[in-house]
């Protein structure tokens, strides 16, 4: 590994303060939050941006947490009548070399069913993430249920701080 790609790298741990990492930093997870849709919902989401650092592509095979009876990898899909319908990823989440992956609002993301107990905005949720290539990855990902997404389903950066 080159100077520069040592600087870059501390750089950006610098800059994503309270970001998690796997595998001497080849995985990096930031901007993590989970919320339900209303106050005692049986199911809830995860969102977050996933960055894979290493040369080689990864994939996002399985996520674990008690905080659910089951928890999986999610996305949606039009159901090719116009209609939107949330379907298992059983593959998981390609995390490209190199590149990043968002789990977001209206996309990919990790869906707890049957919640064992509430979300409430300001908790905290611990989830294991399962790669294929970097392993397993605990990360703490905070409750909000006030934060909105932006028109296309993409996450607004602009409202809050990391």
């Amino acid at each position: 590994m080159s100077l520069k790609s040592v600087c870059a790298a501390a750089a950006a741990a610098v800059v994503l303060a309270g970001a998690a990492y796997a595998e001497s930093a080849k995985i990096m997870v930031q901007d993590q939050y989970a919320r339900v849709s209303a106050k005692g919902a049986k199911s809830g989401a995860a969102f977050m941006e996933i960055m894979n650092m290493a040369p080689e592509a990864d994939q996002l095979i399985a996520a674990h947490s008690d905080v659910a009876k089951r928890v999986e990898l999610h996305t949606h899909m039009e159901s090719g009548d116009g209609v939107m319908k949330m379907m298992h990823v059983e593959e998981g989440f390609a995390i490209p070399a190199e590149g990043m992956h968002r789990l977001q609002r209206g996309g990919d993301h990790v869906m707890f069913m049957g919640l064992t107990q509430a979300l409430e905005h300001g908790d905290t949720v611990k989830v294991t993430l399962v790669f294929k290539n970097a392993g397993e990855m605990e990360i703490e990902i905070p409750v909000d249920l006030e934060r909105k997404p932006t028109e296309g389903g993409h996450m607004d950066h602009s409202s809050h701080s990391n």
